[in-house]
């Protein structure tokens, strides 16, 4: 299936991380142009980026997300390099690891992860508008595409994380709100996001080897499994692909497995062996 892609660029937004550079994979792998963004992990990044065969489509650019000159910055390299962009996906994000209930939150904590996961998808989808109201929509009516990575702690809520939860809620409202919005500029352009649930990302490496946390995740979900990051990133593919989902827009697809917030199975009913061979790197 052709979802053309093969001529659009595409910038994604914390592309230093696993989920991030997963979708770098997945879009490159239909031919798209990419503009990479990293912060903390840039090294890493370009040191990745020189390794892919695709490396030639690619531009890095390191901004702080949370910052919206930097984000400003970003986009007018990704224009100068591509002319235009087709689809951001708005992926940055943090998951503090303390397990800490409000009360035992600190301000910087709460500011920060609001400051970068939800401020940062605010700043980001800003600069795609206003770089789609000067560059117009394409004359091929294939719609430009925004696409924002949620959580389903954004619709279950997580003790312990109600600043992230918080930040990932908020997109709720602003994906609805900017897919009526957007069309002022591209009667064809979408807004949708994808909601992960736990997936194998260095991020959340260090929860899911703690002995017996896997199995307690999977409790909640009718599928046993983790999900990959590269499941994570095939669905924003088809979510963006103007073929694959050209009247899709202001939905929301949740990529865990089933979850629905209650338990599932009993401990003893779940496939420890299965279950921990998903937690090591896809083939």
């Amino acid at each position: 299936m052709d979802l053309e892609l093969s001529d659009k660029v595409v910038l994604i937004t914390g592309a230093s991380g696993g989920i991030g550079q997963a979708m770098a994979e997945a879009f490159a792998e239909e031919g798209a142009s990419l503009v990479l963004h990293g912060f903390r992990g840039m090294e890493g990044l370009g040191e990745w980026l020189e390794g892919q065969d695709w490396a030639s489509r690619a531009l890095t650019v390191r901004a702080d997300i949370s910052d919206p000159a930097d984000v400003r910055e970003a986009f007018r390299l990704a224009d100068e390099r591509f002319g235009r962009i087709d689809i951001a996906v708005a992926n940055a994000g943090v998951w503090p690891a303390a397990d800490l209930p409000l009360w035992k939150l600190d301000e910087v904590r709460v500011r920060e992860t609001l400051d970068i996961n939800l401020g940062g998808v605010i700043w980001t989808a800003r600069e795609f508008l206003r770089s789609l109201e000067r560059h117009g929509p394409r004359d091929d009516g294939h719609g430009s595409c925004l696409l924002f990575t949620g959580s389903t702690a954004g619709q279950f809520g997580e003790r312990g994380h109600c600043d992230y939860a918080t930040s990932k809620a908020a997109l709720y409202g602003l994906m609805r709100s900017l897919k009526n919005e957007i069309v002022e500029l591209d009667p064809y352009g979408r807004v949708n996001m994808i909601e992960p649930g736990w997936t194998v990302t260095e991020m959340a490496r260090e929860s899911l080897d703690e002995p017996g946390s896997a199995e307690r995740i999977v409790r909640t979900m009718p599928l046993q499994q983790i999900a990959r990051a590269c499941e994570i990133a095939r669905a924003a593919v088809m979510l963006a692909s103007p073929y694959a989902s050209r009247h899709t827009s202001g939905q929301v697809l949740t990529i865990a497995g089933g979850m629905e917030g209650r338990v599932r199975w009993e401990l003893e009913d779940v496939d420890r062996d299965a279950l921990l061979a998903r937690l090591e790197p896809a083939d």
